[in-house]
């Protein structure tokens, strides 16, 4: 039986990519045939939360869950009540890729407003902070922006700071979903507490998938206290996981040394360089700003289909023919450079 030749890697998402492979090693190293007890009470896990007090401060408190959607929507309901509400950007993907597991299973009513490179403003928090007290609307209560945004977007040190202070001021709590947070600290040439913990975030979705784990993520208060009960509810979320060392090993292996810097910092990079290649093609335009590992460009249809058939990537917005491109911590300049020759023919 033959099987039809297999297609380039691509630049669909960075989720294709596989497992890094010191990760993988640090998944083998923890079934190492001994046992541990179960449920994060493991040597592993207790590493993981003196590396997050590191990374983000003493009172930084971790909390290792399964995937993205899961630890968005429980740190989301954390720190929300009943009748209240979520800010944020009409492209977060709280709002356009959870599959509406926010409001489905958090209970959660989004707020949302437009934005043209998906980064909220101080102006928006203060437009969507309306009819306090009013019995009869929602009660917004939490401000949640992605770092970097759904458009490859970054926020800047000074403009997380301006947003946790017109947040507070309103008595709202920030949380940053960081699906691919490394990529952000990465391009902002900071500490993750430097765009975090010091402009006053209070709740952080720790992403390590993206970045070269097998599906490990965490959700960090950086707040003191606004994790209490949050063991419960984790649990009662379905985020509990009963060989918990085999996710919190996963994280130890990219916050323990520089993984975490080097996956993020190669995926960046190639990102760079397809935005540079693709600017310069006569039929392309590039839309967003590259500041991450993400190029949105806008490609004719029919190219964008003659291309795929080879080289995986999504269609971001039918109507306008953009694109999405995103690059893996294992793409490297060839795939890069290929990718480009094929739009270069597509477009001749």
């Amino acid at each position: 039986m033959t099987h039809p030749p297999a297609p380039n890697r691509g630049f669909a998402s960075d989720n294709y990519a596989g497992i890094h492979p010191e990760v993988l090693a640090a998944i083998t190293a923890a079934n190492d045939g001994t046992h541990a007890k179960a449920y994060g009470a493991d040597p592993w896990t207790a590493r993981l939360k003196d590396l997050f007090a590191q990374h983000l401060g003493d009172q930084a408190t971790a909390y290792v869950m399964f995937n993205g959607t899961g630890a968005n929507v429980t740190a989301l309901r954390a720190c929300c009540r009943p009748w209240e509400g979520v800010i944020c950007a009409d492209t977060a993907h709280v709002h356009v890729d959870e599959g509406g597991a926010p409001e489905r299973m958090g209970g959660l009513k989004l707020l949302t407003t437009p934005t043209p490179d998906g980064k909220l403003t101080p102006a928006d928090i203060a437009r969507l902070t309306i009819r306090v007290g009013d019995e009869h609307a929602v009660q917004a209560r939490v401000v949640t922006v992605t770092q970097p945004t759904e458009l490859g977007t970054l926020y800047s040190v000074d403009e997380l700071r301006a947003l946790a202070e017109a947040a507070h001021e309103r008595n709202l709590l920030l949380h940053v979903d960081g699906a691919r947070i490394a990529n952000a600290a990465v391009a902002l040439d900071v500490p993750f507490r430097a765009f975090t913990t010091d402009v006053g975030v209070d709740v952080v979705t720790f992403g390590a998938t993206k970045n070269g784990a097998l599906g490990a993520e965490a959700v960090v208060f950086l707040t003191p206290g606004l994790d209490e009960g949050f063991l419960y509810l984790r649990k009662q979320s379905m985020q509990l996981a009963s060989k918990g060392r085999f996710y919190a090993a996963q994280l130890v292996a990219q916050l323990e040394g520089d993984l975490w810097q080097r996956a993020a910092a190669g995926a960046n990079a190639m990102a760079t360089r397809l935005a540079s290649g693709a600017a310069a093609i006569d039929g392309i335009s590039v839309t967003q700003a590259v500041q991450a590992n993400a190029v949105f460009a806008i490609v004719p249809p029919a190219v964008a289909a003659t291309v795929m058939e080879e080289y995986p990537f999504y269609v971001w917005d039918e109507h306008t023919g953009e694109v999405r491109w995103m690059c893996s911590w294992d793409t490297t300049a060839d795939e890069v450079d290929g990718f480009l020759a094929a739009l270069a023919a597509a477009l001749a």
